[in-house]
């Protein structure tokens, strides 16, 4: 059985949080399932680049995945409390699997309530929401995994990963794009 992950692409995304994701957990060779929010497959970041997704998340809520990674960005306003969202939140919760949150995503699991208790780390600009955050780069607590934003996109990327495989590939990989020790 392979390992799949799930990375959600909404309208105004953070396309290096996204695109670092992808590409780095495809090269551990775990399946990347990009699910696009709105109807169409076609999701536009931040900068104006265009993503295709692979899927429509409202067709597969009732798919399993090891993880679920929700990028950042401006366009986090605009989903905030998304139904979709918090359920495929809450799913990930009740089976025990993980879920990754980088920038201002971490707002969402505020909006499905899974950030009581909890230790995690986001962009300054959701401090406001989110006041207990730590100024770390990633941060994982227990199932949980944040990070702040697009600079530590790659170091949220191989901290999945290290949690899905072992530290062995991501060390491996790391060494493989050049990443400075």
């Amino acid at each position: 059985m392979s390992i799949r992950a799930l990375i959600i692409l909404h309208p105004g995304f953070e396309e290096i949080e996204a695109v670092v994701a992808i590409d780095l957990l495809s090269r551990a060779n775990i399946d990347v399932v990009q699910a696009a929010l709105n109807d169409t497959l076609l999701v536009r970041g931040r900068s104006d680049i265009t993503l295709q997704a692979t899927h429509r998340l409202r067709d597969i809520t009732n798919e399993v995945f090891d993880v679920v990674i929700l990028p950042g960005g401006p366009g986090i306003t605009h989903i905030r409390k998304h139904p979709l969202i918090c359920k495929q939140f809450e799913q990930q919760r009740h089976s025990n699997r993980l879920i990754g949150c980088i920038c201002a995503a971490p707002l969402l699991l505020l909006d499905a309530q899974l950030h009581t208790d909890l230790r995690y780390t986001c962009h300054p600009t959701a401090a406001d929401e989110l006041p207990d955050a730590l100024d770390a780069a990633v941060v994982q607590d227990g199932l949980i995994i944040t990070s702040r934003g697009a600079g530590t996109a790659t170091e949220f990327a191989l901290h999945i990963i290290s949690q899905l495989t072992d530290q062995a590939t991501a060390d491996a990989i790391a060494e493989s794009i050049c990443l400075p020790e």
